[in-house]
């Protein structure tokens, strides 16, 4: 594959830039500064209305949806682009866009596409995700959360359980939710996919605090919830199938475009070295920052690689799971050279200093992404299944139906 732009990547290349270099600035975060996640999430609103009014929101989606139908390619150059600035974008917007917009792209209808997705990408409706439970993280399939149909003939759900590390989900509109409604199957068969409203009565959303101080991720408890049988994405018994479609997207978008190195890069060469020269001269300091360099760049040119497969209508199947795995190992690696790089700054940072808090959060979140979206653990085994072909893990609970399981 050739990485180099065509003549027309080139030139869409230059049409971004230009159009960010005029609107992207004054929607930035400023570095090390913490807003309330109320105003975050505003912002996040307000950067989506302004990609969606200027015609860079929804890239590969039809025209008739509210997108430009343009390719793969010209979405992972346009990343790029916006990756170099500091944007109001994260889960809050994320899981919308590259999560609920797909699985319901390719498993809703013409009705439940013309409802969610042009709203979506305007950022007038934001989604949260409501999969991990309790005792169904790593093993989403052991999921407990129930739905059962009600009896007045009305062909609704009624739902009950609880989610755990919902992101947002106390501040989005809509979540996106797998729960099961046949337990005399094997667990991956039993499962049905459906869009929520947040504000159904009986959701109930509890953050969590976290060790940065945020609380993003919360406990959601669905206690009788009503959800009508129209907003079921796919058939009944279909979940499994959705949750793959929304993890694949959730994988290749790890990481998204910006670089993680390059700031370091220009820390160490602006900081004098103890023995004269800037850090950049310690040939230790280089190796460790080309190594990472070079992992960086190796995932970008891959993850562009499955995009373009997306775009061609093929599935990378777990080859998606060899980004999201390689980008958590790097993300952390990277955020403790930082941390390495600061010294003593990167504990106790002085007054004014922009850089450090930044770091701190990434070097502290960068653990979260080892589990999110998939462990290390189960994704090596995914990759070493069905992209090496070896053997499979012994399964006990395979073809044991759901209610039989202890």
């Amino acid at each position: 594959m050739d990485f180099n732009d065509t003549p027309q990547e080139a030139a869409f290349r230059v049409e971004a830039r230009t159009w960010l270099a005029a609107h992207a600035p004054a929607h930035e975060l400023q570095p090390g500064v913490t807003i309330p996640d109320t105003e975050e999430a505003a912002r996040g609103r307000a950067w989506m209305r302004e990609l969606y009014e200027g015609g860079w929101s929804g890239l590969t989606f039809s025209k008739a949806l509210g997108g430009r139908g343009l390719s793969g390619a010209e979405a992972v150059v346009f990343s790029e682009e916006e990756g170099r600035y500091h944007l109001p974008k994260g889960p809050f917007t994320s899981i919308g866009t590259g999560m609920a917009l797909p699985v319901i792209a390719k498993h809703g209808n013409d009705e439940q596409r013309a409802l969610y997705v042009e709203p979506t990408l305007k950022g007038d409706l934001t989604w949260c995700q409501l999969f991990s439970e309790p005792a169904a993280g790593s093993d989403l399939a052991a999921l407990r959360t129930k739905a059962v149909r009600t009896d007045d003939g009305s062909g609704d759900w009624i739902v009950n359980g609880q989610k755990v590390w919902s992101s947002w989900a106390h501040l989005t509109d809509w979540g996106i939710l797998v729960v099961r409604t046949d337990a005399s199957v094997p667990k991956h068969k039993g499962l049905t996919f459906f869009v929520v409203d947040m504000k159904t009565p009986g959701i109930e959303t509890r953050p969590i605090r976290q060790i940065s101080g945020a609380s993003e991720f919360n406990e959601t408890f669905l206690t009788d919830v009503r959800i009508p049988d129209a907003n079921r994405i796919g058939a009944v018994g279909e979940g499994w199938a959705c949750c793959m479609t929304v993890l694949m997207g959730e994988r290749l978008g790890s990481g998204a475009h910006r670089s993680g190195v390059e700031p370091l890069l220009d820390y160490a060469a602006k900081t004098p070295a103890a023995h004269g020269g800037t850090m950049l001269d310690d040939r230790a300091v280089r190796q460790q920052l080309a190594e990472a360099l070079a992992e960086e760049q190796g995932e970008r040119f891959f993850q562009a690689r499955l995009r373009t497969m997306v775009s061609k209508g093929e599935n990378p199947g777990a080859l998606a799971g060899m980004v999201k795995l390689a980008y958590a190992s790097r993300y952390q690696k990277v955020s403790g050279l930082g941390m390495e790089l600061r010294g003593l700054d990167a504990i106790a940072p002085e007054a004014g200093d922009t850089f450090t808090p930044d770091l701190q959060y990434d070097y502290i979140y960068s653990t979260v992404m080892r589990i999110a979206g998939g462990a290390d653990e189960v994704l090596r085994n995914q990759i070493a299944e069905r992209v090496l072909g070896m053997p499979g893990e012994v399964r006990m609970d395979k073809d044991v139906p759901f209610e039989q399981l202890k």
